[in-house]
């Protein structure tokens, strides 16, 4: 089978930098109460079997340089039980080794695509390790998974209803066939070349040069009411929640980072995921689906909250309706050559998840990695009704210092705080951003 356009790419970055663990996706399960260590391992091995491309095989064609893939069941990972019992304790040992594990050198010709562990710190106490490279998976590609998993483990502890096992990955690469030849295809082809034609140049990144800043990182957790504030709100306008906060980081990102990336005619590129999948064989198969488009943000800081919020969100809905159009592809049909690609950033992502709900069980979910950042990233990270959100904030030292750095986290959550006051909304930007600015204690 060949690979997919994302597939590709990450092939390329593999090629490029083979002794670099740069795409690892890892989450863990946290698991406390009355646990059937038996069930759990049979569930995680069913969703594994059902699950295509954790069982993917990389090979090069004759010419030596093209990959193909091929589905090979002696690929598929199986569930290794580590007892940690043993430990003075076992939950930072349980950490190191996945540490180390995301951390390890993979070869995507010679070594397994994932690794599924449990890992036993006491009879009650289990943490279900799960990680694959990205060029098999995605965010919602582990939630698909993970979610799977909960129904398997129930229906084997409770006798319930077994519920669909996931589509084919080749039944989906199929139908990209289909659409790639389709009058849709080129539809969207002819949207994304007007789109770039009418807005700002889009930096281009070199996949041979290695960044050598480091990354920074910092999270705020959301309040209740900032949650209960930001559903009222997208009500008030009309939107979906996550697009909202998709929009509300558009204009602080368009204020504070414009000396690093503004373009022009007072526009900023931002990159915002899209998942392609609604409509699709993949709406239900784990699998590195989702696709990246840029949103050029123009703020005129004369109108309302609500105006730009407004407008921009019609941008966005016309993007999503183009949004199956790759943008791998989008780069090619804009010049972009080999061993390049767009640099995603600054980037926005919104990641609207439910934690799995495994039976007789409190669940915690982790993530550990999801794969490779560009310059600054704004995440999102909640459940589906916009509940126990954070913000974390991850962005390349040689780019955004540490004294920047900490500025942009001690700002954001006041400037969250002001926007999603409902008395924001008909005020003039510029009003908004001379009370962000002024001295607070």
């Amino acid at each position: 089978m060949p690979l997919t356009l994302p597939q590709l790419d990450f092939w390329e970055e593999f090629s490029l930098h083979p002794d670099q663990p740069l795409s690892t996706v890892a989450h863990f399960i946290e698991l406390k109460g009355t646990i059937n260590e038996i069930a759990l391992c049979q569930a995680i091995t069913q969703t594994a079997k059902e699950t295509d491309v954790l069982a993917l095989r990389f090979k090069l064609n004759e010419d030596g340089k093209t990959p193909r893939q091929a589905y090979d069941p002696n690929r598929i990972p199986q569930v290794e039980v580590k007892d940690l019992r043993r430990y003075d304790k076992p939950f930072e040992q349980a950490k190191k080794w996945m540490e180390d594990d995301v951390h390890a050198r993979l070869n995507l010709l010679q070594d397994p695509l994932s690794v599924q562990w449990l890992l036993k710190l006491s009879d009650d106490h289990y943490l279900w390790y799960i990680r694959a490279h990205h060029i098999i998976m995605d965010g919602f590609g582990m939630t698909l998974f993970e979610q799977r998993c909960a129904t398997l483990y129930q229906h084997y502890v409770e006798r319930t209803e077994l519920g669909k096992p996931f589509n084919a990955f080749a039944d989906f690469l199929n139908e990209e066939q289909h659409y790639q030849s389709s009058q849709r295809c080129q539809q969207d082809k002819i949207f994304w070349q007007a789109y770039l034609t009418q807005s700002t140049q889009l930096t281009i990144l070199n996949k041979e040069e290695d960044s050598e800043g480091e990354t920074l990182h910092a999270a705020h957790e959301l309040t209740t009411t900032m949650s209960d504030h930001i559903r009222r709100l997208a009500q008030h306008v009309g939107i979906g929640w996550p697009d909202l906060l998709v929009t509300l980081s558009g204009l602080y990102l368009h204020r504070y980072l414009a000396k690093t990336y503004m373009g022009a005619h007072n526009t900023m590129p931002l990159w915002i995921p899209f998942m392609s999948r609604w409509g699709s064989i993949g709406a239900y198969m784990p699998a590195l689906l989702v696709n990246i488009l840029p949103l050029f943000i123009e703020v005129d800081s004369r109108i309302t909250l609500r105006e730009y919020l407004t407008q921009t969100c019609a941008t966005l809905r016309q993007l999503y309706a183009h949004g199956r159009y790759r943008v791998e592809q989008i780069a090619r049909d804009q010049g972009v050559t080999e061993n390049s690609r767009y640099f995603f950033s600054p980037f926005i992502n919104v990641l609207p998840f439910d934690p799995p709900k495994f039976i007789g069980c409190q669940v915690k979910h982790h993530v550990i990695t999801s794969g490779p950042a560009d310059g600054f990233n704004l995440t999102f990270r909640g459940q589906t009704n916009a509940d126990g959100l954070v913000l974390s904030l991850d962005a390349d030292s040689q780019a955004h210092p540490a004294e920047e750095f900490e500025q942009h986290r001690q700002r954001v959550m006041i400037f969250m705080n002001l926007v999603l006051d409902e008395d924001a909304l008909d005020q003039p930007i510029a009003k908004l951003y001379q009370a962000i600015e002024e001295p607070h204690e």
